[in-house]
């Protein structure tokens, strides 16, 4: 199968005009999580004329009111806490033309027994309601992350116990993980459902856009970048030498859809495997650093070991405020927008955890993207939708 998007850097840049919109649809897609970094991405992407398997119908579903900036895609939004299953139930069963999920949700919790928990009844939530309703349903992507390797977000990148790069048939690691029940649960609640086939999709630091997104790095750093040039101050890199000069992969949130798109309409031997979705490059924070800076014209400090974001950015709400109401940005706090633990999270790692794409590439994906141009694009996007400066 060859597509637009499997050559030179895997862009889907065509827009669905209103006068395209079909009368018929091949394909329809349930998108959960829909306002997420990874969801947003398959909004744009999954109505367009030219993506595979289309035209597409999609429902996208999430647990707050819909947004701004995401009610330019022409999909049927769905406001559903999917946490509880009465809610679930009633919203979704009724959609019986769904033949593709998109599970692209997840929500943090304090503790790795609460993550499994939560996380697990959510799916298993959404697939009690859609897989025994949806008679022409053909296809479940789950998207999971490279912590599938590495652990819950204590270890995270401290001791691998995995060597790199890491590769999909790596046994799983003897810690609760809820990527482990997740899989489990999507193994047991399509057991002897003929004809039904899934993926699971396992992006590493995802390069993307969604202010909902606890997850969302690029515009937690946007936010630390507009602060720190609203003082008037340098900015200095939150993580040690290690995450500053070390080499690092990436996942661009629209190449994770097209991913999971392929493999929701390529031939059957893409089909029930567990695949990485990296961009297939490798990047150096320090490097990423200095164009970071040159985004938002300001200087980069001088490496100093020991900086937190949490600690450099605690207090800064009113601070925040006023960046907000002076470049009259959407209407935002900071706490919804500055991940600062996922930050400092991502950036304490001190062994190198790169992930292989070569079983995509193996079995006919050949989707990428250039780390450093996709870094910049959703800074740009970030200031298009007006969340930062």
């Amino acid at each position: 199968m060859s597509w637009r998007w499997s050559g030179a850097n895997g862009a889907a840049k065509n827009k669905l005009e209103e006068d395209e919109v079909p009368s018929n649809y091949q394909s329809v897609g349930l998108v959960i999580g829909v306002t997420g970094i990874t969801g947003n991405s398959l909004a744009k992407i999954l109505p367009l004329s030219e993506t595979p398997g289309g035209p597409w119908k999609v429902y996208g579903v999430a647990r707050r009111p819909r947004p701004t900036w995401n009610t330019e895609y022409p999909i049927e939004y769905i406001q559903c806490d999917i946490t509880n299953k009465d809610e679930t139930l009633l919203k979704l069963s009724s959609l019986t033309d769904i033949t593709h999920i998109f599970y692209v949700a997840w929500t943090p919790c304090p503790t790795d027994a609460e993550n499994c928990q939560v996380n697990s009844k959510m799916l298993r939530n959404v697939l009690q309601a859609v897989v025994p309703n949806a008679p022409n349903l053909k296809h479940i992507c789950l998207q999971t992350g490279i912590k599938h390797y590495t652990g819950d977000f204590e270890s995270f990148g401290k001791n691998l116990a995995h060597d790199a790069p890491f590769c999909e048939d790596l046994p799983r690691l003897d810690t609760p993980n809820f990527y482990y029940t997740q899989e489990d649960i999507l193994f047991e609640e399509i057991d002897n459902k003929e004809g039904l086939t899934w993926s699971i999709h396992r992006p590493a630091l995802i390069f993307g856009f969604s202010p909902y997104s606890l997850m969302n790095v690029i515009g937690t750093l946007c936010v630390y970048a507009a602060i720190c040039k609203h003082e008037g101050k340098k900015l200095q890199f939150p993580g040690p030498r290690a995450a500053f000069e070390g080499y690092f992969d990436a996942s661009d949130a629209d190449l994770i859809a097209e991913h999971q798109i392929w493999a929701s309409v390529a031939d059957q031997h893409a089909k029930n495997e567990a695949f990485n979705c990296t961009n297939g490059d490798v990047f150096q924070w320090k490097h990423l650093w200095k164009v970071l800076g040159e985004q938002f014209g300001i200087e980069c400090a001088e490496f100093e070991e020991g900086v937190s974001l949490q600690e450099l950015m605690k207090d800064k709400g009113p601070v925040w405020d006023e960046i907000v109401k002076e470049n009259k940005l959407c209407p935002t706090k900071l706490e919804e927008v500055g991940a600062w633990w996922v930050v400092d999270t991502f950036f304490s790692w001190k062994e190198l955890g790169l992930s292989s794409m070569n079983k995509s590439k193996e079995h006919g994906f050949f989707g990428f993207r250039n780390s450093t141009t996709s870094f910049i694009s959703w800074i740009d996007k970030m200031k298009v939708y007006k969340i930062v400066p």
